[in-house]
């Protein structure tokens, strides 16, 4: 303690007493905890798997070890449902003509095992279902319907329902899905342009598992089919035919085709449990503690694939680790008598790899009122350059500061300017950016629920989701900056006069699909 106090002088000047603490962010801590949490005997850290439980246990050993109580006085889990699911067989036969799963259609182990007959299969265009334009004009309640992707286009190639260069969301895949499910349908065969390199680049969430919330709605049954396979259905060449008529008259088709229907799946599904941790440390005022900083990282990775370790050392030990001594900073603040006025919750989730599940099951199933938490801040790979910045470790991105909040974004701008003075690239803010970085991590989950949020974030590079993406390459300094940027801004938060105002219209929809 001593130490620290004397830190305060140097050269006989005075530093803010903040920035003792501020400063105690380093890398050497830094790279002990990514060291441990990218090492291999962590196996990649997959959900559910032992490696991803031994991170569990190591966060909650650290968080114990400073100080961090278990919450409630009972534990540092919330525990996750999750569903593995694995396709055994997919048996399509259509006017007794039989189908070879991946050969003719994949699907993703995303639904239930389904037992259809039907005697007839409609064709309903692009399946779009909007105020203007709408392909759902006739019966398909309990029908198999076959559908188009994406959006149709007009003669000047802007897109009929948009108007413009840009699809309309309701072109999205998930979003029909939602929709005939809605409607009544009993499953969805979309027809697939490029059908070859298409199944190639999603070939791997084929033959891997698939992982869900095992309490979440399952869509219906939906299959990727070829032209060819369409083409069978439809007729000889139809499927050209029919996307110039819908072109051209600008306007929706739809068709009965009288041919019998049987599509059998069966699937092997196990469940099993994920781990947030939760560690909640209580702020200093007799009634602003009860208001709450969410700081998020996700801690887990995608395992092993094809006997390759895919350790994620960037993604994400480092925002682990940067949550881990921001938590450890908070708690030496309070052991020294610091005061800030609301409460700090370091979450690091689980499950985000999946389909960012561990923050959605949290925000759905709070353990902290969500009305009581003022902001997220989000960190989830910040040790690298990415190609724009390659000669330069003092940036990060930051996506969503201004969405939701105007006194987020400013209190994050006055942080970095009094702080840190990292350059704050502000590129994928953009809402029409195209790498939509706003919808792929966990700040998301909690900005659909109108909470200000901030991800924090380096960009990507050449060992993205990959094996190679082993902590060597790291850029420690880096992490300890971000990291330190973090801490400040949480500490700004937590003792601001007012909480974080919403006072903005989010330019990113609230469905990310």
């Amino acid at each position: 303690m001593k130490k620290i106090i004397l830190s305060l002088f140097i050269w006989g000047q005075v530093f803010p007493q903040i920035e003792v603490i501020g400063n105690q962010i380093k890398v050497d801590k830094l790279k002990e905890h990514i060291t441990i949490l990218a090492s291999d005997s962590l196996e990649g850290r997959e959900v559910g798997q032992p490696g991803e439980i031994m991170a569990a246990e190591y966060m909650s050993n650290y968080f114990n070890h400073i100080g961090i109580p278990p919450y409630k006085d009972s534990t540092y889990y919330q525990e996750i449902p999750l569903e593995k699911r694995v396709i055994e067989s997919v048996n399509i036969k259509i006017d007794g003509v039989q189908y070879e799963f991946k050969e003719d259609f994949y699907t993703y182990p995303n639904f239930g095992q389904t037992r259809i007959r039907s005697k007839d299969i409609v064709f309903l265009g692009y399946g779009i279902d909007t105020e203007a334009y709408s392909d759902y004009n006739t019966n398909v309640e309990g029908k198999v319907i076959i559908i188009f992707n994406g959006e149709p286009k007009d003669e000047n190639n802007n897109y009929l329902v948009s108007g413009g260069v840009e699809k309309c969301p309701e072109s999205n895949w998930k979003t029909k899905l939602n929709v005939a499910k809605k409607k009544g349908v009993s499953a969805v065969l979309f027809i697939t342009e490029n059908y070859k390199s298409n199944y190639e680049k999603i070939e791997h969430k084929i033959e891997h598992p698939g992982v869900s919330l095992s309490q979440k709605d399952e869509p219906i049954p939906f299959f990727y089919i070829s032209e060819k396979m369409a083409n069978n259905i439809l007729g000889k060449n139809k499927t050209e035919k029919i996307r110039k008529k819908i072109k051209s008259k600008k306007r929706t088709y739809n068709k009965l085709i009288n041919k019998s229907v049987v599509l059998v799946t069966k699937n092997n599904d196990n469940f099993f449990t994920g781990k947030n941790v939760l560690g909640f440390i209580e702020g200093t005022d007799p009634e602003l503690k009860n208001e709450i900083i969410v700081i998020t990282a996700h801690y887990d990775h995608i395992g092993i694939i094809d006997g390759k370790i895919h350790n994620g050392a960037d993604d994400n030990a480092t925002g682990t680790a940067a949550l881990l001594e921001i938590a450890a900073a908070f708690q030496l603040a309070k052991k020294l008598g610091y005061e800030f006025k609301r409460s700090i919750l370091c979450f690091p989730n689980s499950a985000e790899e999946k389909g960012l599940l561990g923050s959605y099951y949290y925000v759905e199933n709070p353990e902290f009122p969500l009305e009581n938490t003022i902001a997220c801040l989000n960190v989830d790979m910040i040790g690298r350059m990415d190609e724009f910045h390659p000669n330069d470790s003092n940036y990060v991105y930051l996506i969503g500061s201004d969405k939701l909040s105007t006194d987020l974004h400013s209190i994050s701008e006055k942080s970095n300017k009094k702080y840190t003075n990292l350059d704050i690239d502000y590129t994928f803010n953009d809402p029409n950016d195209p790498n939509r970085f706003y919808y792929r991590s966990d700040h998301y989950n909690f900005a659909r629920k109108k909470i200000p949020s901030i991800f924090y974030f380096s960009g990507v590079h050449e060992d993205y989701h990959k094996h190679t993406d082993t902590m060597d390459k790291l850029v420690y300094e880096k992490v300890e900056k971000i990291a330190r940027l973090i801490f400040y801004t949480a500490w700004e938060l937590s003792n601001a006069e007012n909480r974080p105002k919403v006072d903005k219209e989010n330019e990113f929809k609230l469905n990310r699909y």
